[in-house]
Formats: C-alpha cells, structure tokens, sequence
C-alpha cells in the first residue's frame, strides 16, 4: 500500500509501539536514520517534542502520549479503507515468507500451502523450518505457523487445526520382545524414544491419567529432535515412540506402528497461522487466510 502522507505517523506509531528508533526501523523496513529524521521533522512542525531520547532508551512525552492516542484509530481507519480499495484491484504476486516449524510445515501442506500454490503460481511461497520461535517481524517474515499456546500474544491468529491427538506407538517386532503396556507405571521397563526441548534437555511425556494431565519422566537412551526421526525409530524397532497421531495414521492403518495406552493420550493445541497487526497485510497473505477460512468453513 503507498503510504503517502502518512509515512511520519507510521513511524510516531512504530517507534512508540516498539519504544526503539532501531526496531521501528526494522519494522518498518527503513533505516534508522530515516527513522529519526521522521520523527525530527514532525516535531519540528508540531513545535513539540514528542519522545525522550538518550542512548539506551526511548519514551513518549506528555505531548507525545496525547498525540499517540489521538492519531492512532484515524491511521487505522484511512490504513482500513485504503487497503480494502488496493485489495480489490490487486492479484496476489510476489512472495509470501511463512515461518514455520517442519511438524507444522508438513501438516499443513494439505491442503493449505499445497492449494494456495496451485491457485496463485504467481507467488513465490517461501517457507523457513526451524525448532525455535523467531520475531517474524524482526526477521523478514510475513507470517508464522506455530501451535496456538506458542503464538505471542500481540499477533492476530488464524486456526488451522482442531486440537492434535497425540499416540504412543511401536512396531509389530517390539511387541514380540516387549509386552505392551497397559499402565502408564509399566512405560518404566520400555524403551522410549524422547525429544529434546530447546534446553537440550529431554521432554517428558504429556499423558492423561483418571483425567488429569501429568508429566511422565520416561526412560531411553535415544533422544532425537525431529519428530520424523523419531517415527522412524519406531519403525524400525527401537522402541515406543509419543507422537502427534497424525504422523503415524497411515502407519496405525497398515499395522505398521501399534498404539498402546490409548487412553491415556492428550490432545495438544492446535495450529495457527499469525501475523503482526501492526502493518498492512499483503494481498499474497490476505489470498492465504482467506483460503483458510474456506478450507475450514468459515
């Protein structure tokens, strides 16, 4: 969208919402400089200063609250409806950069990513994969994917996915040498396969008991980081394996993978794609959540 006219209040806003010359910026995708001479420029007409600087931070004035306050629904408003006129004429095209983890990359490739591509081959649909949470405003990024509870608050949130079943499963060739646990206490003698945390440390299990959900310190010695390694590892006999049910549903079908405990399974939130709503949202982004919504009925 061309921001004409309304580029300083941008920045006011930008800089207020971050309390940072240099995190507007990013935001904002100028320059530092551009930034401060923005925000001098403006003072300079209004004859008042509207934010105390010095070298490690920034925050309103007086003046500069009142003058927040009082221009932040107008931009909203004029951002609203320049945006619905610019939509209209507009084709999605160029890219659209989602981050995302790989379990919530796979799972929403149906019929999401796989549908938008065919319907816009126009845009370039760059997804990133990586473990850890990023500022996807800070990085580049259009939007996130990410489970529900993970989502920074400050976003708007699109759902994907209901709730995700989690299973405990292993292979036909286990069960021989193993019995199959009927209690959560028996896990204790079997080996289990477990993810790492972002702390390098391995994550208990979340299972359910007369109930209630509880944390389980199960034993193994493999700990992996990919939640397709670990099915893997379960295929291949190494031992049990706590996964979201729907990587392993065609593996339950086949009788290649056997779940046990059953229930004793949890559902985990589900997935949602965010996005800041602090800047315009792109056609490209827009065409994405509203095949969403028609996806999922609504």
């Amino acid at each position: 969208m061309h921001k004409s006219g309304l580029v300083d209040l941008h920045v006011v806003l930008a800089v207020a919402r971050r309390q940072s010359f240099r995190a507007a910026a990013v935001e904002l995708g100028m320059s530092s400089s551009a930034v401060s001479s923005a925000i001098a420029g403006l003072e300079a007409r209004l004859g008042s200063r509207l934010f105390h600087r010095t070298t490690r931070s920034v925050a309103l004035t007086d003046a500069g609250r009142q003058f927040v306050e009082q221009i932040s629904p107008a931009v909203k408003q004029i951002e609203e409806a320049m945006t619905t006129v610019n939509d209209r004429r507009l084709v999605p095209s160029g890219n659209l950069r989602i981050n995302s983890s790989l379990g919530a990359a796979l799972m929403s490739w149906q019929p999401f990513m796989s549908e938008f591509s065919r319907r816009y081959p126009q845009v370039t649909l760059d997804i990133v994969t990586e473990g850890e949470l990023v500022d996807i405003v800070a990085e580049g990024f259009d939007a996130g994917l990410r489970p529900s509870h993970l989502v920074p608050k400050d976003m708007i949130r699109v759902p994907l996915t209901s709730d995700v079943p989690m299973v405990i499963v292993g292979s036909p060739a286990y069960f021989e040498q193993h019995p199959k646990p009927t209690r959560i206490s028996e896990l204790a003698h079997h080996a289990c396969i477990r993810a790492r945390l972002p702390n390098g440390k391995p994550s208990p299990w979340q299972l359910k008991s007369r109930g209630r959900s509880i944390s389980v310190d199960v034993p193994g010695s493999l700990v992996l980081d990919a939640p397709l390694m670990m099915r893997e590892a379960a295929r291949s006999s190494w031992g049990l394996a706590h996964l979201a049910r729907w990587y392993v549903a065609s593996d339950i079908d086949s009788g290649t993978l056997i779940p046990v405990l059953e229930d004793c399974a949890v559902h985990l939130p589900g997935l949602c794609l965010y996005y800041s709503g602090h800047r315009h949202v792109p056609a490209a982004l827009r065409a994405f959540v509203d095949l969403v919504h028609e996806v999922r009925g609504g």
